[in-house]
């Protein structure tokens, strides 16, 4: 079976069982073309909750289809790849976070939206790359304990020097591998490029860029920008993505070693598969109670109140 006759059997299937399909923007592009709704994983969550659909694939992490769940209770939410999991957001649990605030208590304690539904019960607000800077400075509170990803943290820490902000040694190790040499590499060989970061790299390397931002912003960017050559410091997918929204500009990734594993897990069979086996139980279903779902909205909801 080629690729297209598998894209059109998820596209037939996924209108007769009433399931909308998400798919972060690591995934493959075969997976972005049969999805309804593409982009960073906070937003996917969002459009779940504006869908008719009943059922829900989340082509990502899970994490991911976690804070769909909690965002649309009433759906049933499936995660395409159940091996798909997130090694920023299994670093740290409830327990040392817990341990660690029982310290400073007086610390309002911020997380990333890459943190298990269980640890984000004991946040007092979640924060996106796209909405960190503006959620930070809204809180009322300037003592703050910002986790799991030091170096997302590092790059608020330094627009919001009015903050007393804690970081922990944690964050995203595909991000956080690149280092300083393969940048001016990159530059060197593509003099006339803007690089374009994600703050989850080390400080270092995001005060080389051009651009820091989430991944979103990142494509946002090059979408608008009027230059013509861009390095992507970022999954390498997006500057695949980039080059089929822009045919007329040059995208080069950084190096080919920032591959999320977890999220190239995730295959077009995968996609399928799910939707065949959701009434069978073969298909991978979140599955969350009601006390967890609350308790861990709570910091998402702050988040919402804040602007994010």
């Amino acid at each position: 079976m080629t690729v297209r006759e598998l894209q059109d059997k998820i596209i037939k299937l996924k209108k007769e069982t009433n399931t909308a399909i998400l798919a972060h923007s690591y995934q493959a592009r075969e997976i972005v073309e049969i999805a309804d709704f593409t982009g960073d994983s906070y937003k996917l969550s969002v459009d779940a909750t504006k869908t008719d659909a009943e059922n829900i694939i989340f082509c990502g992490v899970h994490f991911m289809a976690e804070t769909a769940k909690m965002l649309s209770p009433q759906k049933r939410v499936f995660l395409a790849n159940k091996d798909a999991g997130c090694p920023m957001a299994e670093q740290m649990d409830k327990d040392l976070i817990s341990q660690i605030h029982a310290m400073e208590p007086d610390r309002t304690v911020v997380a990333y939206i890459n943190t298990t539904a269980e640890l984000k019960t004991v946040c007092d607000v979640c924060v996106t790359s796209s909405s960190a800077l503006r959620i930070v400075r809204a809180l009322d509170n300037d003592k703050l304990l910002f986790i799991p990803d030091c170096n997302l943290g590092s790059w608020v820490q330094a627009q919001c020097p009015e903050k007393d902000i804690k970081l922990l040694s944690g964050g995203c190790p595909t991000h956080a591998a690149l280092t300083v040499a393969e940048v001016k590499k990159a530059k060197e060989e593509h003099p006339d490029a803007l690089f374009l970061v994600h703050p989850e790299c080390v400080p270092a390397v995001v005060a080389l860029a051009d651009y820091a931002g989430s991944t979103s912003g990142i494509m946002k960017f090059a979408m608008e920008s009027d230059a013509k050559e861009f390095i992507i410091g970022t999954e390498t997918s997006i500057a695949e993505h980039l080059q089929y929204e822009c045919p007329d500009k040059k995208f080069y990734p950084v190096t080919k070693n920032i591959v999320c594993r977890n999220m190239k897990l995730t295959t077009l069979p995968d996609v399928y598969n799910t939707l065949a086996g959701m009434d069978s139980g073969e298909a991978f279903e979140i599955l969350m109670s009601d006390e967890l779902i609350a308790s861990a909205r709570k910091c998402i909801d702050e988040m919402i109140r804040l602007g994010g």
